[in-house]
């Protein structure tokens, strides 16, 4: 069973940086992860996304402040956040589908293995 665990998430000031990381499990062949905010009463949304290929895709929202790469071993995953504003506190979830090859996407319908989420509370 492919087990998803996040880590990293915590409380900052407006400005402030926070990492997360993932540790993905129980995996086999490729896959892509991604990283997902869902802010207080709002809907999941994607953030970032790395594939196969270790190429990435952003939303628009968070390029240029937020990292998502592989760790060493590279089934860990990690979400470095710069430049944190309010509108980015929430939950934040990774996830992965497996037998991706060169392409991922920011919509959460493309994966299937979800962690249990970590929450970022950013202050003004």
């Amino acid at each position: 069973q492919v087990q998803l665990v996040e880590s990293g998430g915590g409380s900052v000031q407006a400005g402030g940086s926070l990492k997360l990381s993932c540790a993905v499990l129980n995996t086999y062949g490729r896959y892509c992860v991604g990283w997902f905010h869902q802010a207080p009463g709002k809907d999941r949304e994607g953030v970032a996304a790395i594939d196969s290929l270790s190429r990435t895709i952003y939303a628009d929202s968070v390029k240029d402040r937020f990292t998502i790469s592989k760790g060493r071993p590279s089934n860990i995953l990690t979400l470095q956040m710069n430049s944190l504003k309010p509108e980015d506190t929430g939950m934040y979830f990774c996830a992965a589908v497996l037998g991706c090859y060169g392409s991922t996407t920011l919509d959460k319908g493309g994966f299937d293995y979800w962690g249990q989420g970590t929450q970022v509370t950013v202050s003004s």
